[in-house]
């Protein structure tokens, strides 16, 4: 029955498992184990042939609810709730592949996603090619007799390229490949990767889906087998497992989600056509816009725009730094997908470790300013950026 309702009701609705005093708001299971009436039943428990619980490392009935909930919104038959969003990325890859093996990777990624395919992978024998995955001859080309994984974020961090999802999935079914995708930027809502030919979609819980900058989380979503073949055991041997506590934190979260979201992207869209008229911002990246370079795609495979806005000023580190010291309601820090509005300059955070060359490819400049939008009144954002963009000069 769950699995007809509509993405709202499901985020508030769907998995949750009620104990016997049939409390409203789900129960925190915080436990490290289970115990048997007898040790028959315990043997069967650990063979597979009753069901249940063995040891918080595996599972707990508040991560399985998370677990099912998400299943539910992604539209993905099995998920694996991890310690954070880099638990989940890593896990995805690692889990599939053996020295020997290759990566194909967009290069516009995350810090710590390209640390992972680009130095982390190659210690175990893995090799990795980044590519700029705006061009599917770019894939193509990368292929090779030992391609195994497509890796991509779309839209990507920090500069919201926009990468052809269902184009990149039939290249990997020619080879017998996986595609991977990091859905952050996108949310479940305006984007599902697994209905566009994906395999494996991640999830850094820790930023749309909790949205209040409480706890970390992360969550891998797949069909049922390749993550009883692939992912299971790996999860359990390898224990990148969520906290009880932060499950049902994030079951919280989620059941706002659609209200959160909806209020970012309006206050996203408008602030980004704000700043596409003021003459000391170069350069505004939207998903919104007609203007963003991918927007035959966007209009292919999204249905909203993001909560997400790239913007470059003409001024450069100078003006970047100015234009958020200034600032009065939006705050500086490298998170995103929170309530409150906030501000980083990518190449002095998140994307720091790159070489001077490398954040060039990736469109990151000195004066690039990365915008998550909040829950605020637009309004009052808007004034906000008028005021700090005074500040900078010309």
């Amino acid at each position: 029955m769950s699995k007809t309702w509509r993405p709202a009701t499901q985020l508030v609705h769907g998995g949750t498992l009620r104990s016997q005093y049939g409390e409203t708001s789900e129960a925190i299971y915080l436990t490290q184990g289970f115990v048997y009436d007898t040790s028959e039943a315990a043997e069967a428990r650990f063979k597979g042939e009753t069901d249940g619980f063995i040891y918080a490392r595996y599972g707990s009935p508040t991560n399985d609810m998370f677990e099912k909930r998400m299943c539910l919104l992604e539209g993905a038959e099995d998920a694996r709730a991890t310690a954070s969003g880099m638990a989940a990325v890593t896990a995805a890859i690692l889990c599939q592949l053996k020295s020997g093996d290759h990566i194909v990777a967009a290069r516009a990624l995350f810090g710590s996603c390209r640390w992972v395919v680009e130095t982390l992978a190659p210690k175990y024998g893995i090799d990795c090619t980044l590519i700029d995955g705006r061009d599917l001859a770019n894939w193509e080309k990368a292929i090779t007799a030992k391609t195994k994984v497509f890796f991509l974020e779309s839209p990507t961090n920090p500069t919201l390229e926009v990468i052809d999802i269902s184009g990149v999935a039939k290249l990997a079914n020619q080879i017998g490949a996986k595609v991977v995708v990091d859905n952050v930027f996108a949310t479940p809502l305006f984007q599902k990767p697994l209905e566009l030919g994906a395999h494996i979609v991640v999830y850094s819980a820790t930023k749309h889906i909790d949205g209040q900058g409480r706890c970390l989380g992360g969550v891998v979503l797949a069909d049922k087998e390749w993550i009883d073949e692939n992912l299971h055991d790996y999860f359990r041997h390898t224990g990148p497992a969520m906290s009880p506590f932060n499950a049902w934190t994030l079951l919280k979260g989620i059941e706002t989600l659609p209200l959160r979201v909806r209020q970012q992207t309006q206050n996203a869209a408008k602030i980004a056509d704000f700043l596409a008229e003021q003459g000391k911002v170069a350069k505004v990246i939207y998903p919104g816009r007609k203007d963003h370079p991918q927007a035959d795609i966007i209009a292919k495979q999204m249905t909203g725009g993001s909560t997400l806005v790239a913007f470059e000023l003409k001024g450069g580190k100078e003006a970047a730094f100015a234009l958020q010291n200034a600032l009065d309601i939006v705050k500086i820090s490298n998170n995103l997908g929170d309530s409150k509005s906030l501000i980083t300059h990518p190449a002095t955070t998140t994307h720091k470790n790159l070489t001077e060359e490398a954040r060039a490819e990736l469109g990151i400049s000195p004066g690039t300013v990365r915008l998550s939008a909040g829950i605020e009144d637009t309004d009052d954002l808007i004034e906000d950026f008028a005021k700090a963009l005074a500040k900078v000069s010309a």
